[in-house]
């Protein structure tokens, strides 16, 4: 038996691959039963999945081999019990990526779903070091979070592609265009064929290969992407060929983390922030859904197999809810643009009485119940009188209809009462 899987599994290259074949010869000294068995098991995956999901699994079981021997000492996957899985957990949760941030929650889950599957697996296969039942419950996976894509306004997506436009390295402009205008995955974009545009009739397409999902598919090229292509082409035609790559010069050929670069760097120069190659395909996906563009199209053009995973762009895209709301819009602005009007019979007496005496002016035996609309050439007629006096006992009305003028913004004649207190008060002393 083969001490490591048939299809090495590789991180970050050749560098990563031989970390990772370090790390499994050190825990293969330690636990060399517990390793044959993932080993084993990740040879029957590269079976029936594909290359990147038994990369991910064998990453997944590595950390946990990892914890069993240096956390937990265990050395055979049979002696895994309930307890250790809890323990398992809490490490897992306290893990700590290489920037120094713990795992995220989807990292999380996958991680403890690995692990759950590779259990129930060799139960069911019956293998020799199989525990007799699956110590990993459904309880301990975390649901599965389900955020929005994130994508590009339109604003942000012109800054992108201009600043790709203005690159001064063509591969620079070539990458971020084919992931805005396909839509493709980053690992897609590294494996296209030497071979993938083809011309069929009088359109232009683009084969892209088994990726995620391992379904082989053709998107049309826009007339721009045709341009660069045959540029690029022509210019590296002998990379190309030696490569079997379409994007490839004389620095070889791409990786996700290339490209990843690629996109950041373009990104920085247009002044857009936290642009990676994933959410420019799901930009492409709300653009074509805002203008129109229909589900099981956008499915097609992006290779998923579920629509449910197409849907998820309806959520952040609804045109129906965006439409009724634009018809609606122009009510709103007038409900907030002027006074709503009611039935005339809608106001009561109750409301009626407290209408007029919110306007009303206090006069000395009771209130002029005039509407402010209108003029009156006799207010406060008779405190302007040359005959009109006043005194020391008036003083707490007076004092009241200053303060009633005052409350109701009325500032000539709260000014007319105050002078009126100053004689009285005036007389008193």
């Amino acid at each position: 038996m083969s001490a490591l899987p048939a299809r090495a599994p590789q991180d970050d290259g050749q560098r990563a691959g031989s970390v990772a074949a370090a790390e499994w010869a050190r825990l293969q000294a330690a636990a060399p039963q517990a390793v044959a068995t993932i080993h084993r098991y990740l040879r029957q995956l590269g079976t029936f999945l594909a290359p990147g999901s038994v990369t991910a699994a064998e990453n997944a079981l590595r950390q946990f081999a990892r914890w069993m021997v240096t956390e937990a000492q265990i050395t055979a996957i049979c002696d895994v019990g309930r307890d250790d899985i809890e323990d398992y957990k809490v490490w897992l949760a306290g893990k700590h990526r290489s920037a120094g941030q713990v795992i995220s929650r989807e990292t999380h889950r996958q991680r403890m779903r690995t692990v759950r599957q590779f259990f129930e697996r060799i139960i069911e296969w019956d293998w020799p070091d199989a525990p007799p039942r699956n110590p990993v419950i459904a309880g301990d996976i975390p649901k599965k979070p389900e955020p929005l894509p994130k994508f590009l306004d339109d604003r942000d997506a012109a800054r992108l592609m201009a600043a790709a436009r203005a690159s001064a390295d063509p591969r620079d402009r070539l990458v971020v265009e084919l992931l805005a205008r396909t839509g493709m995955r980053a690992g897609e974009l590294a494996d296209l064929d030497a071979d993938a545009a083809v011309q069929i009739g009088a359109g232009h397409w683009l084969r892209i290969p088994l990726g995620k999902l391992r379904n082989d598919r053709y998107v049309p090229l826009h007339p721009d992407l045709v341009g660069l292509l045959a540029a690029w082409t022509a210019a590296n035609l002998e990379h190309i060929r030696r490569c079997k790559r379409l994007v490839a010069d004389h620095r070889g050929i791409l990786d996700r983390h290339v490209i990843g670069r690629i996109v950041r760097r373009v990104a920085a120069a247009a002044g857009v922030p936290g642009v990676h190659p994933h959410r420019l395909r799901h930009t492409l996906a709300t653009q074509a859904i805002n203008r129109g563009m229909r589900l099981e199209a956008i499915a097609a053009l992006l290779g998923h197999q579920k629509m449910e995973m197409t849907l998820i762009y309806a959520k952040i895209a609804n045109r129906v809810v965006a439409d009724e709301y634009a018809a609606v819009s122009a009510k709103i602005d007038a409900l907030y643009g002027q006074p709503p009007t009611l039935p005339a019979d809608y106001e009561t007496t109750g409301m009626a009485r407290l209408r007029r005496e919110t306007h009303a002016r206090m006069l000395g035996n009771g209130l002029c119940t005039r509407p402010p609309e209108l003029d009156c050439r006799l207010e406060s007629a008779c405190e302007t009188c040359a005959y009109f006096r006043t005194g020391p006992q008036f003083l707490p009305i007076l004092t009241r209809q200053r303060d009633h003028a005052q409350d109701h913004g009325q500032a000539d004649r709260a000014a007319l009462f105050d002078g009126l207190i100053q004689r009285a008060s005036t007389e008193r002393s």
